[in-house]
């Protein structure tokens, strides 16, 4: 049975001697604290969906900050954690490394990619460039009806919100923003936004200890949703580059000054 690796928080387990492997300890008293046992089992499918299974444990490894940047990890090890052969969870790795989250080392394994603060700083100035102006322009094209249709996950983002999971959270607010980019009808912008996410939320999102920043920042997608839909270009406009800051804020302690 596949699971997410941690099942609680990565003290470095299943990382090589580089890496500095020890012994699990303590749990992740993140916002989602929870286990995670919902990827099926390795013998259901085909070796590609075993694949992205483990790509998919491995991001939400990520998310959670319960793999760490710097650490190598040897891919045999993790198999043996998910119950599988490594050729899988190497590919998985090697997946997540053309995504820029994991560095290939020859003959010692994948290490978690590191981001910088300036990194993280280029990401937001690009995704302001280009998620800003392009919702402010949905919201001119008298597009209600379609944006309505993304009512539901908001709402859903503001539920695992209340609820504490960072998981549900981070999938649910990656679908809103790139199905809300998607109504652009420019495939390209919304892969360009889609790897930027992807590079940004290895970070491990966390400023989000606190249960108030996730439903601040969870309420804003509804605000930016009704915004889009009752074609307020001008307030959609002001509230996007406000949610990419609040963003920003979320990604570090020491965020630059809005």
């Amino acid at each position: 049975m596949i699971v997410s690796p941690g099942r609680g928080r990565y003290d470095r387990p299943y990382a090589t001697e580089e890496g500095g492997g020890r012994s699990m300890g303590g749990v992740w008293n993140g916002p989602a604290s929870r286990e995670r046992d919902d990827l099926g089992a390795p013998g259901a499918g085909t070796r590609q969906n075993l694949r992205e299974q483990v790509a998919q444990a491995l991001r939400d490894a990520l998310v959670a900050g319960e793999m760490r940047p710097g650490v190598v990890y040897s891919a045999p090890a993790l198999a043996a954690r998910f119950g599988v052969s490594a050729t899988p969870v190497r590919e998985a790795m090697l997946d997540l490394a053309k995504e820029g989250l994991f560095e290939a080392l020859r003959n010692k394994g994948f290490r978690v990619a590191e981001v910088s603060e300036r990194d993280l700083d280029e990401i937001i100035e690009i995704r302001r460039l280009i998620e800003v102006p392009t919702v402010a322009r949905l919201a001119g094209e008298s597009l209600s009806e379609r944006a309505e249709t993304l009512r539901p996950i908001a709402e859903e983002i503001v539920s695992a919100a209340g609820r504490g999971d960072l998981l549900a959270y981070v999938a649910a607010d990656q679908r809103f923003h790139l199905s809300l980019l998607a109504l652009s009808g420019n495939a390209r912008l919304v892969e360009t936004v889609r790897d930027l996410r992807a590079r940004a939320r290895l970070y491990g999102l966390r400023g989000l200890p606190d249960a108030r920043m996730l439903a601040s920042s969870a309420r804003e997608h509804l605000d930016l949703l009704d915004a889009v839909v009752r074609g307020d270009a001008e307030a959609a406009e002001r509230l996007m580059n406000h949610h990419l800051q609040h963003v920003r804020a979320i990604w570090s302690a020491d965020p630059p000054p809005a």
